[in-house]
């Protein structure tokens, strides 16, 4: 800071002033400052001052994949929100694998965050200890938990996947399959799965789920795609195929058509999600669209605020 300072001819607290509070500076000297840090490749030890403020400017989040497009949104509206604000988001991952969350959220703890977003809302003993332990804004997005550990941000998957059963329902489909949600830590897909059965349950309906739970197999448009044939070897009457999300429904719809199967004359498929793909400009899939970008808005907003957030605690 001092080289950066002599550079530019100021003194150390104005160069400090610029990288924190630049409002504070004039025009002339800002501009001075930040030649001088662009021209020595100056990087600020952001540690120190975290210790001596007690704030990193940094907020972690922890994601069940980051595979696919399932989170993109929500990461982008996230990360954008908080850096115009003037903070940086740390990402890992975990891979649907609980057992690798509190490795993950050890290390991000590690770093002194301001605040933690995690997408699961299933969390082992020792990460719920760890979390009580740090003082600092929790928030859990995408799936509504029953017991928010702190601020919840998202919606009822249960609900997302009763009601899409309920709208094939009324459009007169009586042997609807549902195809996913048995990866191992995805939470979200089973309840979407256990939405669909109790849907079905109403309608006095049996429910047809395939695969079943002890099949390994892959995922996304390639799950869609290889279990199709499947289904309708379990009841070959099949009018009627929901999917865990997007993704495995536009595997399906790609398998029916090479089989000869009309979409949707001969055969419903829908999805969850809204994702680009499933659009009208895409394969103008059936599906239920999830305000991913606004989901990340709105957990970046409970973590600078979250006093304002916890009055609401839920937000969905």
């Amino acid at each position: 800071m001092k080289d950066v300072a002599d550079l530019a001819s100021v003194g150390t607290i104005t160069v400090s002033r610029v990288l924190r509070t630049p409002e504070k500076v004039s025009k002339a000297k800002r501009n001075r400052v930040q030649k001088a840090i662009e021209q020595l490749g100056y990087v600020p030890d952001n540690t120190a001052g975290a210790l001596s403020s007690n704030k990193s400017r940094v907020f972690g989040a922890i994601v069940s994949t980051v595979n696919d497009s399932v989170f993109a949104q929500t990461l982008d509206g996230l990360s954008s929100t908080l850096r115009a604000a003037g903070y940086e988001l740390l990402l890992t991952s975990t891979n649907y694998d609980p057992t690798v969350e509190e490795d993950a959220l050890r290390a991000l703890l590690a770093r002194r965050p301001d605040g933690i977003v995690l997408t699961s809302t299933s969390h082992s003993s020792g990460v719920k200890n760890l979390l009580k332990s740090v003082n600092i804004p929790i928030v859990e997005i995408w799936q509504l938990p029953s017991q928010p550990l702190d601020i919840a941000v998202g919606f009822s998957n249960f609900q997302a996947g009763y009601d899409m059963a309920h709208h094939l329902i009324g459009k007169g489909k009586k042997n609807i399959a549902f195809i996913g949600g048995n990866e191992p830590g995805n939470d979200r897909g089973r309840r979407r799965r256990d939405g669909y059965i109790a849907a079905l349950a109403d309608a006095k309906l049996p429910p047809i789920i395939w695969p079943s739970e002890d099949q390994d197999l892959p995922s996304g448009i390639e799950l869609g795609a290889a279990v199709f044939e499947g289904c309708l070897k379990v009841n070959p009457a099949i009018n009627a195929v929901m999917c865990v999300s997007d993704q495995v429904a536009i595997g399906v719809l790609c398998e029916a058509r090479r089989r000869g199967v009309e979409v949707p004359a001969g055969l419903s498929v829908s999805g969850f999600g809204g994702f680009e793909l499933a659009m009208s400009s895409g394969f103008d899939l059936t599906t239920i669209e999830i305000p991913g970008r606004e989901i990340g808005v709105a957990s970046a907003k409970a973590l600078l605020d979250p006093e304002a957030a916890r009055a609401k605690k839920v937000i969905d």
